[in-house]
């Protein structure tokens, strides 16, 4: 079993509130779980592609909640060239995730404490 859990806050499009309840849940049940370890979230880039309002409530309350992660990574830096990738990965294990080495800015990953 793979330690990830991938949910999707941007389709359809959600308020602010919802996305963060949404987190939350998320959170609790990667770290309730004792195989799950990494939450990747899809939030897309916005419609301009320079950023959205979804990136922006998802990338804010993990940094208000970043005493509970070990690393956030955004998704333009998630390549194993990046220390906390490297060190996540030896720790969790090697898992497929097709969103590695794209630098895509529609994703953030959080590995959970």
């Amino acid at each position: 079993m793979s330690p990830l859990l991938t949910i999707d806050v941007a389709h359809p499009p959600r308020p602010p509130g919802v996305v963060e309840q949404e987190l939350l849940a998320a959170w609790t049940t990667v770290r309730n779980s004792s195989v799950l370890r990494v939450l990747k979230v899809i939030h897309g880039h916005g419609s301009t592609g320079k950023g959205g309002t979804t990136r922006d409530v998802v990338r804010n309350w993990a940094f208000a909640h970043r005493k509970h992660f070990k690393a956030v990574i955004a998704g333009e830096q998630y390549d194993l060239f990046n220390p906390d990738v490297q060190e996540m990965r030896l720790e969790v294990g090697q898992y497929h995730d097709p969103d590695l080495h794209q630098a895509n800015p529609g994703i953030t990953v959080m590995w959970i404490r």
